[in-house]
């Protein structure tokens, strides 16, 4: 239970990768308030077969007055946010740029940069006032990659890391650590409705030297692990857990 004593929120975790390292933290000791735009029931359920302790808070990630709203209320409930992980993204089908329209475009970019930024800012003075914030932001190994027809959602993914340096370095004297991590594509329920197919999921796994599909599973150990007092130095780090697609940043 090394998370005893921690609130973590997490975005877009009523399913997938939100789901899986909402269980995993309250399996860790950490109360969790699971924040999306759909009921997040499941998830609650999923916390409480582990004997943690949940609340769903329906919001758009993209709304200042609505994660205002749900930080005044995991606060009233939960206590201080110790821990925001920035989970909630858009992953578009694949799409070239003469077909990238700027509705398209601005969209990507909301979902997957604006609501980290928003997110950050709502919870910062929680965060701030518990002396012992973490901050974790979820990238992309396209950011490195680059794969085509994806440069709307590749730019919104390097973007994110250089929101984290950003981050890193003015909050580092708050006792707040951010960081990014960088998965493959990850095998989650909504993956179908992105067109990737499975000739494109074996072809990312050629390019894997631990040549093993990445389910929502494997990013919880260092989600974990990044929250822990353990990993207090480390801050404005990309971490890519690819199978070693990437193997310098």
């Amino acid at each position: 239970m090394t998370l005893t004593g921690h609130t973590a929120v997490i975005t877009g975790a009523a399913r997938g990768i939100g789901r899986e390292i909402a269980t995993h933290l309250a399996r860790q000791g950490a109360v969790v308030a699971s924040l999306d735009l759909s009921s997040s029931d499941d998830t609650l359920a999923a916390v409480t077969a582990v004997g943690g302790r949940a609340i769903g808070v329906i919001a758009d990630v993209t709304s200042p007055e609505e994660l205002a709203a749900a930080a005044a209320r995991v606060q009233a409930e939960l206590g201080e946010a110790t821990i925001l992980v920035n989970n909630a993204g858009l992953h578009p089908r694949q799409t070239l740029v003469d077909d990238v329209d700027y509705e398209l475009w601005q969209r990507t970019m909301r979902v997957n940069l604006d609501s980290m930024f928003l997110a950050t800012k709502a919870f910062l003075p929680q965060l701030r006032a518990s002396g012992r914030g973490r901050i974790i932001n979820m990238s992309s190994s396209v950011a490195n990659v680059a794969p085509l027809g994806g440069v709307h959602y590749i730019a919104s993914k390097a973007a994110v890391v250089g929101l984290t340096r950003g981050l890193a370095r003015e909050l580092g004297p708050d006792g707040i650590t951010v960081n990014a991590i960088a998965p493959s594509i990850v095998q989650t329920p909504g993956l179908a409705s992105t067109g990737i197919s499975r000739e494109i999921m074996d072809a990312v796994l050629q390019q894997q030297i631990v040549q093993d599909f990445t389910t929502p599973a494997d990013l919880v150990g260092l989600v974990s692990y990044l929250c822990r007092h353990e990993a207090r130095l480390f801050t404005g780090q990309h971490f890519h857990l690819d199978g070693g697609i990437v193997l310098s940043d």
